[in-house]
């Protein structure tokens, strides 16, 4: 019989643990992606608008909101004139 009531405890300590580290994991997720959002917000070097994150052709650049100033990331431009490279002036310009 204690023998029982020992095996009962043990396994609703263990719920109670698991369910307060699934709370914890839930609250973590939430306060990385609140993190996410606000460090991927950047002022345009130009003018202090916002950059905005927009795709071409599969390859993520940053375009302001304010001056339509397009900015590159480490590689991009590279990625975009090995694409472009014979098929319009932009990739020849690099070539």
């Amino acid at each position: 019989m204690a023998n029982e009531l020992e095996d009962r405890g043990r396994a609703l300590e263990n719920e109670y643990f698991h369910r307060k580290e699934q709370e914890l994991i839930e609250k973590m997720k939430s306060k990385l992606s609140t993190e996410n959002v606000q460090t991927t917000e950047m002022n345009c070097p130009k003018c202090d608008g916002k950059l905005v994150e927009t795709e071409y052709e599969n390859i993520k650049i940053d375009v302001c909101n304010s001056c339509t100033g397009v900015w590159f990331d480490a590689g991009e431009l590279a990625q975009i004139v090995e694409k472009d490279e014979n098929s319009s002036w932009f990739g020849r310009m690099f070539k």
